[in-house]
């Protein structure tokens, strides 16, 4: 089960690194660059005091400097000077074109990555999302993708380049002095250590806090979300200390992280300044043997103390590998999770619908064992009104989701115009279904976007007339900027009943053969639900319409009333006929009847 989401991620990974090759290459190239340069910035020092100063002839590979002036002329150490700052402006041409070209790379790869995980979460099944914390999911799209960013562009580039340059230094230290360059390397062990300790102690403290910073995230969108309740009840004290127990964690978390980090720090610091002081000596007593020049002397410690630039550098590497590989597992984590609803591989494509309905036999629960329906049979013949009531809990929103598909049953099968939607693929099927719900959902857009959502291609004259076929036209020409309006999110500056019959335009434009009404009467005063009902009802004509309501007054004139109870159906056929014969509808009905006490 371990190697699937492994398998997937590695797949998006690749792909995209397959499309970014070419750069990386010329990345790489410029990393061979700056790699070189690193090496050979000790080089003029050595010159000047060996050849500039002790006037000791070049050694064979540097005779070409013979030709541009002789050693110990003031030429020949001008020219040794001017090389510093030439193998310092190519060290920063090819470091900058690293960068740019990595960090390019790398924000491509992090828009690709969350595209890629936002399209596959939107794909889940609404149980993952029903279980799922919003505030988790959007730390792994956001925060750990980030991570990876940083990680799979700059970060490898950082390490091959530290490999490479603590590879020739030690070749070059080991063509000098090999007994110096045993001295740097009998540190190394110690170092490794060091770095494997770290990164094995980070990676498992960081994905807790990973984990924590989620759940920090959930709670403050939890808590945003439902601001209005919260001033209400004059409750942000409340919220800020329930916010301090959940930061608390996250809090000691990030300061684990940070005393690991110092602490690998300054032992690497500590070994490189016994290693350094050492081999100082050591080449210091050599010199005065005879058995090395100043020049060298200069030349293998500039290399051991630069060698360990690298290695300090690798050790905060190994910090961001820790983080990159736990970030890699919160995501594979939920690229690995398949959608519990999906297409046969030999579904088809869902013909315009007439709209007839059949529910046959259907039994379902949401996987806690309780069934929420029990066997429920009926059907809808196309352009019928079908109005399911019930107290709460009896089963009615779970037709709705299993119409949708939302959900699959356990058992029995659901069919429209005759087919099983099981044989349909989910996108087919769902467009030829309006929807109108108790809480609209609007978003943070235009009236004319949030209309349009129901047909992305309308165009703004079918815009309008679905906005009046909604009895909405006349207050949004009233809002500043008419249909162009930005609406606050979840259409907070919009009163109920405009949301209602914005919701309604949507499913007006969306123009499908069946209309799902959820308690779109909700909440509404009387004049709102005037005009809500009118226009449901010019919504309505001609169309199979399944109502969900507790109004049963308003399902009248519906072609068939089904009484759902504990998840069965215990009565069903026309509104008069329910109440001629007394059984569970009439008792409702009656008890809808009586007045409120005041």
């Amino acid at each position: 089960m371990r190697a699937k989401p492994s398998k997937r991620f590695r797949r998006i990974l690749l792909t995209y690194i397959g499309h970014a090759k070419g750069r990386l290459v010329l990345a790489a190239l410029c990393t061979l660059g700056d790699t070189a340069t690193d090496l050979a910035k000790p080089w003029p020092l050595k010159v000047i005091l060996d050849h500039g100063i002790l006037h000791r002839p070049l050694p064979h590979f540097l005779h070409f400097l013979t030709g541009i002036a002789a050693p110990g002329d003031v030429s020949f150490l001008v020219w040794a000077a001017a090389s510093m700052v030439l193998i310092a402006l190519s060290s920063g041409a090819f470091s900058y074109f690293q960068v740019f070209i990595t960090s390019s790379v790398g924000y491509e790869m992090v828009y690709a990555l969350r595209r890629d995980l936002f399209t596959h979460l939107q794909g889940l099944s609404l149980a993952f999302h029903n279980q799922s914390r919003t505030g988790e999911l959007l730390n792994r799209i956001a925060g750990d993708t980030n991570t990876l960013k940083d990680v799979f562009a700059a970060s490898l580039m950082k390490f091959a380049g530290y490999s490479l340059t603590m590879v020739g230094m030690f070749a070059i230290m080991f063509a000098v002095d090999w007994r110096v360059s045993l001295i740097g390397l009998a540190s190394l062990p110690f170092l490794g250590y060091s770095l494997f300790h770290l990164y094995r102690k980070t990676k498992a403290s960081v994905k807790t806090q990973r984990k924590q910073e989620g759940q920090v995230a959930s709670r403050m969108s939890e808590v945003l979300a439902a601001i209005p309740m919260v001033q209400a009840f004059a409750r942000e004290r409340y919220e800020e200390e329930r916010l301090d127990a959940v930061t608390g964690e996250t809090l000691r978390g990030s300061i684990r992280i940070a005393r690991l980090e110092a602490a690998a720090t300054r032992s690497t610091e500590i070994i490189t300044a016994v290693t350094s002081a050492t081999a100082v000596l050591y080449g210091a007593l050599q010199v005065l043997a005879g058995q090395m020049t100043p020049g060298e002397l200069v030349l293998v410690v500039g290399y051991l103390n630069n060698i360990y630039k690298p290695v300090r550098s690798l050790a905060k590497l190994s910090t961001d590998f820790s983080k990159a590989m736990a970030s890699a597992d919160r995501i594979a984590e939920v690229l690995d999770t398949e959608p519990e609803i999906q297409d046969r591989p030999d579904a088809i494509e869902a013909p315009r619908f007439k709209g007839g309905i059949t529910f046959r036999n259907v039994t379902f629960d949401y996987g806690d064992g309780r069934q929420v329906l029990r066997e429920v049979s009926f059907s809808v013949a196309p352009g019928q009104r079908l109005a399911l009531v019930g107290g709460s809990g009896a089963g009615k929103s779970t037709i709705v989701r299993l119409l949708l598909r939302l959900y699959e049953p356990q058992e029995g099968a659901i069919l429209i115009d005759g087919i099983d939607i099981q044989r349909l693929r989910r996108e087919s099927l769902r467009r030829q279904i309006g929807l109108v719900l108790q809480q609209s959902i609007l978003f943070g857009a235009t009236v004319r976007e949030n209309i349009a959502y129901g047909n992305p291609k309308a165009s703004l004259e079918e815009i309008v007339a679905a906005g009046r076929a909604a009895n909405a036209d006349e207050f949004i020409r009233e809002l500043e900027h008419g249909y162009d309006s930005v609406i606050g999110e979840r259409g907070a500056t919009l009163s109920g009943g405009e949301q209602q019959r914005i919701a309604i335009a949507r499913a007006v434009i969306r123009d499908a053969p069946i209309l799902v009404l959820d308690e779109p009467m909700t909440g509404l005063d009387a004049e709102s639900q005037a005009k809500v009902r009118e226009a449901l009802n010019r919504l309505m004509a001609g169309r199979t319409c399944m109502v969900i309501t507790h109004d049963l007054p308003s399902v009248a004139d519906a072609d068939l009333v089904v009484v759902l109870e504990d998840g069965r159906i215990v009565d069903r056929g026309t509104h008069a006929d329910l109440l001629a014969r007394r059984g569970r509808y009439r008792d409702l009905y009656e008890l809808s009847q009586q007045p409120i006490a005041s």
